[in-house]
């Protein structure tokens, strides 16, 4: 599996994973999530400038560099939100989605960033229950920050609180410092520098 920055030829193919991702809520009597708008052209297009856009791709296969899913996240409150993580349905159980947060999880301390957090159904096998399996956890309302709350309030707004939804959080590790290149040993004597010195 490859992870690479979206390119802007992949926007509308990340708008066809988005739908196609949404089909499989539609059997658990989600219609309205499964009827949801993706992302419009020009958001994804303004995550890409930005540089928070990245798709996973698999080289060896028949599908070549065509994205299979995709992640858009935000700097929110200290830690690197995702905003939205979706695979194609015909690529799952293909540990594309974990690739992603994983790259994610990567990038995020060298931005000073010491989490990733995101929103999601509670009870929704493929929501929750997977991002708990990946290391993430429920925060309690407490824990909410000003940045998660306005979020949420944006997701009630759009309508997505009528099923249980939560908030949750996967800590990072802290970014290793660099450290500087071990200076060369001294000479043993001035001789011993020069090449081919007498």
């Amino acid at each position: 599996m490859r992870i690479r920055s979206a390119r802007r030829s992949d926007l509308r193919l990340l708008q066809d994973i988005e739908r196609a991702a949404g089909e499989p809520f539609r059997t658990l009597g989600m219609h309205s999530v499964a009827d949801d708008d993706p992302p419009p052209l020009d958001l994804l297009e303004s995550y890409r400038r930005a540089g928070r856009c990245w798709v996973a791709t698999d080289p060896l296969s028949a599908t070549g560099d065509r994205p299979l899913g995709y992640v858009i996240a935000d700097p929110v409150d200290g830690a690197l939100h995702i905003e939205q993580i979706s695979v194609d349905p015909a690529s799952a159980r293909r540990g594309i989605g974990r690739t992603l947060i994983d790259r994610l999880a990567a990038l995020a301390p060298g931005q000073g960033l010491t989490a990733l957090t995101l929103t999601t159904f509670s009870d929704v096998p493929w929501n929750a229950p997977y991002y708990t399996r990946i290391g993430f956890r429920v925060l309690h309302e407490s824990e909410l920050t000003g940045g998660l709350r306005t979020i949420r309030g944006e997701e009630a707004q759009h309508g997505l609180d009528r099923w249980p939804r939560v908030c949750m959080r996967r800590d990072l590790l802290p970014a290793r410092p660099q450290l500087p290149a071990p200076a060369a040993p001294p000479s043993a004597s001035p001789s011993v520098a020069v090449s081919g010195a007498p």
